[in-house]
């Protein structure tokens, strides 16, 4: 081979590796940019109904999410409302959906941030806590229930369990340990209106939001009486981990503000996600003390 063959190869193999190179830093280049973060997400969502119910309930957002922050993300789904607080505070979870009580409870042991809230699919800015019985039974006010069954869902939930305490504590003046024959936490809004529903149980906690999810479904709304209704509570909402990067939390809320998709809206029950901050749920806060000072009081 002469010296020209030389030089050409040379030269050849130059080029090679300074396309080779470019190519690498562009496409690390590309990846740092779409996705400064660079680590799969963890979403957990508080147990409102079945594991298999949630997964299909945020399948569409959770495909618009990881196309818009670059991450993949895996859903779960705890046992109970308290897993999900262990979750966050144990950084197992980087963001979750929380209702307002589960939101209060974590804050005082997880480092956590909320985002965005949502707004039902009635445009209304919260829900209503009910307490339900079934159609037929003759339950139909608060005294109907004296010596009856209740169930409460989770001691975490808002409208399943500190709405109702706070009302029996502070309106109905009832103590339900003695005022029901039994008083149990069902573990979910789901199981508590199935268990009214089949005669299980003879009054619960839940709210409009969950039996309007599954009527037609697992029940209709015909099926029961409303013996009481709350105000308005300021509905769920989104946290993250506060340890986050700015570039995630930015890119985090506008793709959850600007989500759109109207089969992904309807499955989660909601209208639109809109920001949100910790003033959002003082109201619920201060629900919280109170139940808690009536814990104390018990107590003593």
């Amino acid at each position: 081979m002469n010296a020209k063959s030389y030089l050409f190869y040379f030269l050849l193999s130059m080029m090679m590796l300074i396309i080779s190179g470019c190519g690498e830093d562009n496409t690390s280049e590309t990846k740092e940019l779409s996705n400064p973060w660079n680590k799969e997400l963890f979403f957990g969502v508080i147990p409102i109904e079945s594991e298999e119910r949630t997964y299909e309930r945020y399948a569409r957002f959770m495909k618009y999410m990881e196309k818009e922050l670059g991450s993949k993300i895996t859903l779960v789904v705890p046992e109970n409302y308290a897993a999900v607080i262990n979750s966050l505070t144990e950084k197992k979870l980087d963001f979750a959906l929380l209702g307002p009580k589960t939101y209060i409870e974590s804050t005082k042991h997880a480092d956590v941030e909320v985002v965005v809230r949502v707004v039902g699919e009635d445009g209304q800015d919260g829900y209503k806590g009910l307490i339900i019985t079934k159609k037929g039974s003759g339950l139909k006010t608060i005294a109907d229930l004296k010596g009856k069954t209740w169930a409460f869902t989770d001691p975490n939930s808002t409208s399943g369990t500190l709405i109702p305490t706070v009302y029996f504590a502070a309106q109905a003046h009832i103590e339900p340990e003695k005022y029901f024959s039994k008083v149990i936490f069902s573990g979910s809004h789901a199981k508590s209106i199935l268990m009214v529903k089949n005669g299980e149980i003879d009054a619960a906690s839940t709210n409009n939001v969950s039996m309007g999810r599954d009527s037609g479904r697992d029940w209709n709304n015909e099926d029961f009486n409303i013996v009481w209704e709350s105000q308005l509570i300021p509905h769920d909402m989104i946290v993250y981990q506060r340890s986050l990067s700015d570039k995630f939390k930015h890119a985090f809320e506008k793709a959850a503000v600007a989500y759109n998709d109207e089969q992904g809206l309807k499955d989660m029950a909601v209208s639109k996600l809109i920001p949100a901050t910790d003033e959002d749920y003082v109201f619920i806060r201060k629900l919280n003390d109170f139940k808690e000072k009536l814990q104390q009081q018990k107590a003593e």
